[in-house]
């Protein structure tokens, strides 16, 4: 592919501001930048959201724009996130609109191409008026994004097995390119949930609208899944691996801090001793399991390390923390270098929510998941881990007592033939992102998409 233009290009970047989506997409666009220094990349999200994002790290070539969260002055908020969701989705594309002319006005530069969170759809719609290329980036994994490319597909099929099928019954062929999977672990809002709420809906003309987009980067990397990937390249335009993100290091995206130092609680441990626990920095296990999970890694004599918010501190059984901290077994810390912690050579196991950057994180370090998945595509990345031969999920899907001895045994006790597993993966995703590897490459191309200006928002590559 040829560059057609040598003028300053001019990048918009559109976020979805709820839970994790804006660091990752902003993480891609510190890459893009590091890469190609001389285009100027001009960030829209929430004056919220940016203000996290950019409080720490900052990049001469990506410039933050805020847009409307569309909340009403005398809106009382529910607690439900689908709600900012909706009132977000009522005004974002007007609000992009407007945050684009401003971009351009400043900059003096055109829009050249756009780089998008996949869930918004519309930006097909605005990258057509304005000619120019549309990188719809998915930031999950690759099996939800085919869950929701096919979401039609699936509910055609699964009307046809409407009574003779439940949510624990695996359904052979459902998703092409995936051999099988539980009704039950497809992400939310595809055959179970409310079908017409505004994030079903969303993600619903999302699955139909990204076959337009120019590109559609993922941050996953081909060798994990490569028929569900072969299947979405021939129905999408340059359907590209460019992750694991957390593997691809630079200069400007590295980030070292361990404040409640857990590297050195770690030092003074033996290797594969300790079993790390997060559920991400969005979700609370409910008190009850809580307990139960407590109570198993005590009566057990487990090593842990856990994260877990200090508000959630009061549930621990009565002097759970005081002893396991005694007697060095247990270190509860609000927040922990989570990438450091499972490279660390004494975890031995991670039990997580099975949110996609974690399970990537862990497959990464080649370390054994245990899952306790709470909404969207925490199930079907469970699920995975468990196809992959690298985890499992909690039996009954919530903590017991009983289920979680069960599954600390069971992980502890990884036949050879699994570790292999664990370490072929490992070993096929850090090659992915090496110099030459499959990741790699398509990141290059990637790049050649961004700094291209072009008349046509579909290039040949």
């Amino acid at each position: 592919m040829e560059v057609t233009d040598n003028r300053q290009k001019h990048v918009a970047v559109f976020a979805f501001p709820f839970a994790s989506h804006p660091a990752l997409l902003l993480t891609l666009v510190r890459h893009l930048a590091y890469a190609a220094p001389t285009v100027v990349f001009s960030f829209f999200n929430t004056e919220k959201s940016n203000k996290v994002l950019f409080s720490e790290l900052s990049c001469n070539n990506i410039v933050p724009y805020n847009v409307s969260e569309g909340i009403p002055e005398d809106y009382v908020f529910a607690g439900n996130f689908e709600e900012l969701a909706k009132l977000f989705l009522l005004v974002a594309e007007d609000e992009f609109k407007k945050g684009v002319r401003a971009a351009e006005t400043d900059t003096g530069l055109k829009i050249s191409c756009m780089v998008t969170d996949a869930f918004l759809w519309f930006s097909g719609d605005i990258a057509e008026e304005m000619s120019v290329p549309w990188v719809a980036f998915w930031a999950a994994g690759t099996s939800s994004l085919a869950a929701h490319f096919y979401t039609d597909h699936i509910r055609q099929k699964t009307t046809q097995l409407l009574g003779s099928a439940g949510p624990n019954d695996e359904i052979v062929d459902l998703i092409p390119g995936l051999k099988a999977v539980r009704l039950g672990d497809l992400p939310t809002g595809v055959v179970l949930g409310n079908l017409e709420s505004p994030f079903s809906t969303m993600l619903h003309k999302m699955g139909r609208t990204l076959a337009r987009a120019t590109v559609v980067p993922i941050n996953s990397f081909q060798e994990l899944d490569p028929d569900l990937t072969g299947n979405l390249s021939s129905n999408l335009n340059n359907f590209l691996n460019i992750g694991p993100f957390h593997l691809i290091s630079t200069e400007k995206t590295q980030i070292k801090s361990d404040e409640f130092s857990c590297i050195s609680w770690l030092n003074n441990h033996k290797t594969r001793s300790v079993t790390y626990i997060c559920f991400g920095r969005l979700f609370n296990i409910p008190p009850h399991e809580l307990v139960e999970l407590a109570n198993a890694l005590e009566e057990t004599k487990t090593t842990f390390l856990w994260s877990i918010n200090k508000d959630s501190n009061k549930h621990f059984p009565e002097g759970f923390l005081e002893r396991t901290s005694a007697n060095g077994t247990g270190k509860v810390v609000p927040w922990a270098p989570q990438d450091q912690v499972l490279n660390h050579v004494a975890i031995g196991v991670f039990i997580t929510h099975g949110g996609w950057a974690s399970v990537l994180e862990g497959l990464g370090a080649g370390v054994p998941m245990l899952c306790r998945p709470f909404l969207g595509d925490h199930r079907i990345n469970s699920w995975m881990v468990e196809c992959w031969g690298i985890g499992m999920r909690i039996q009954g899907g919530n903590f017991t007592k009983h289920a979680t001895r069960f599954a600390l045994e069971q992980l502890q006790l990884l036949s050879k033939t699994q570790n292999e597993k664990i370490e072929a993966l490992k070993d096929l995703a850090h090659k992915a992102v090496a110099p030459n590897g499959s990741s790699y490459q398509n990141f290059q191309t990637l790049v050649e998409v961004v700094t291209v200006i072009t008349g046509h928002p579909k290039l040949n590559l």
